[in-house]
Formats: structure tokens, C-alpha cells, sequence
């Protein structure tokens, strides 16, 4: 019997937010000023989403104390800042280390409702 994990917005009510709702859900978040949101899944893993309304990071993790994998754009020049973080700090990264923000909401909606990257994506291990 598979059984999907179930994934929450960390800092939302703990409600299960499904595949078809997420992007939705972090569109809201964008809206509101929110620009980095938390996953966690059933199975304690972590999901990252952290923007600067064009581009995204997107970070899946394992545990508390995993460095994960993140989404790349090989070939992308150049970097991106206004990725702000709840703390305020405002980051910069490398756009060959981010996604467009669409890619990014496929990715994360794909996650959330398989579990896993999709076939076509692109992503390196940082452990």
C-alpha cells in the first residue's frame, strides 16, 4: 500500500494543503508580503520556497539537520537579490541557483503531491 505524505505551511493553521491548492496558497502568501514559506511533510521531511516574485528557491529536506537539494537553472547568468526571509535578512543568490517563479510553483506542486521532484527537473544534492 503507498501512502502519500500529507505536506502543512509550517507557520499556517496545521491543515493539509493539497498539490491543487499550493500554489494558490503561496500566491496568497506573495500577496501579503510573506516571501519565504516552510512545507513540512507528514514524514517530518521539509520543503522550502523563498522568492523575490520572479524568481524562486526551492529547497527539499530530509530532516532538521539536512543541507538538502534546491532546484537549479543550469545556463541562467547573473544574480537575484530581494529574496527576503521572515528574519528580514534579504538575500542574493545566483540565478542559476533559483527557477523562474512558475518553474517553481510546478515544482513545489508537484512535491507536494508526489513526494518527489519531477522527472524534468533539475536539482543538485547539497549534502
Amino acid at each position: 500500500m503507498l501512502v502519500i505524505e500529507s505536506w502543512v505551511i509550517s507557520d499556517d493553521a496545521p491543515v493539509p494543503v493539497s498539490s491543487e491548492m499550493v500554489s494558490e496558497a503561496l500566491r496568497s502568501r506573495i500577496d501579503s508580503g510573506q516571501l519565504e514559506t516552510w512545507l513540512t511533510s507528514s514524514s517530518g521531511r521539509s520543503l522550502a520556497f523563498v522568492t523575490n516574485t520572479e524568481r524562486a528557491m526551492v529547497m527539499l529536506l530530509e530532516d532538521e539537520g539536512d543541507h538538502g537539494e534546491h532546484a537549479v537553472y543550469p545556463g541562467a547568468e547573473g544574480t537575484s537579490d530581494g529574496f527576503v526571509l521572515s528574519s528580514a535578512q534579504d538575500d542574493e543568490y545566483p540565478d542559476d541557483d533559483t527557477v523562474p517563479i512558475r518553474e517553481a510553483f510546478r515544482l513545489v506542486e508537484h512535491i507536494v503531491g508526489t513526494g518527489s521532484w519531477p522527472t524534468d527537473a533539475r536539482w543538485v544534492v547539497d549534502r
